[in-house]
């Protein structure tokens, strides 16, 4: 993948929950674009917006109104079937009933990798992390940060071009946070992907080189202009 190639652009992207007079819009019209290797954060406080436009970059949400594409971000193949993009939730989202090396296998298992592959794809991602030692335990025996860790390992194993972190440190406190986002980085790194994470937190914000704000479902640039495109000649809010 070359540098600068677009692998998400929404243009006047809107998600609206609800009908009527219980209609809630969650992210106004909003125009952006992830390009390979960026390191982008979308600040903001809780309820502005930032879980809803990660969501829809994701396409785990369509947009009610504009368009969201992935010029880049590339299509599973035959050869390898898992997603393009890798989603790290606020808490790990880890299955009880299955230990560290089964989760972060599951997903791939769930594309269509055969067994063994996602198994040893998944100790990789785990050695890279230098979480090797936890793959035999459940997630009831993990701390928080061994778990986001997991969550973390569970994305790499999937070889995404674009990792979406939607506030990961949320729920812990902040040395441990620090390190989720030191693996954070480090795993794009060697992936060669491109980062979003979503965050309340300036700490986190300042770790990464572009900075978007959210407020009020509206994504602007800096703290005042709104993030908008008009063709192709705009639309990086930056």
């Amino acid at each position: 993948m070359s540098a600068g190639e677009v692998l998400v652009d929404c243009r006047d992207a809107a998600r609206t929950f609800g009908r009527g007079l219980n209609a809630v819009v969650a992210v106004h019209g909003s125009s952006c674009r992830v390009r390979a290797g960026e390191r982008i954060a979308v600040i903001g406080p809780s309820g502005s917006g930032k879980s809803t436009l990660l969501h829809l970059m994701a396409g785990l949400e369509r947009p009610t109104t504009g368009t969201v594409t992935w010029p880049a971000a590339g299509e599973s193949d035959d050869a390898d079937p898992t997603p393009r993009i890798g989603v790290v939730f606020q808490g790990p989202s880890l299955i009880p009933a299955l230990d560290v090396l089964e989760n972060t296998a599951l997903p791939l298992i769930l594309a269509g990798v055969p067994e063994p592959a996602a198994h040893e794809r998944a100790s990789a991602a785990l050695e890279l992390l230098d979480i090797a030692d936890l793959a035999g335990r459940l997630p009831e025996e993990l701390s928080g940060g061994q778990g986001q860790r997991v969550a973390v390992a569970r994305v790499l194993a999937q070889r995404p071009r674009l990792v979406l972190a939607d506030e990961p440190t949320g729920q812990l406190d902040r040395d441990t946070g620090g390190r989720v986002i030191d693996v954070l980085l480090a795993a794009v790194a060697e992936l060669g992907a491109a980062l979003v994470v979503s965050t309340h937190d300036p700490a986190v914000a300042g770790r990464l080189a572009i900075r978007w704000r959210m407020h009020d479902g509206r994504l602007l640039l800096g703290d005042t202009e709104p993030a908008v495109s008009e063709g192709d000649s705009a639309g990086d809010p930056r």
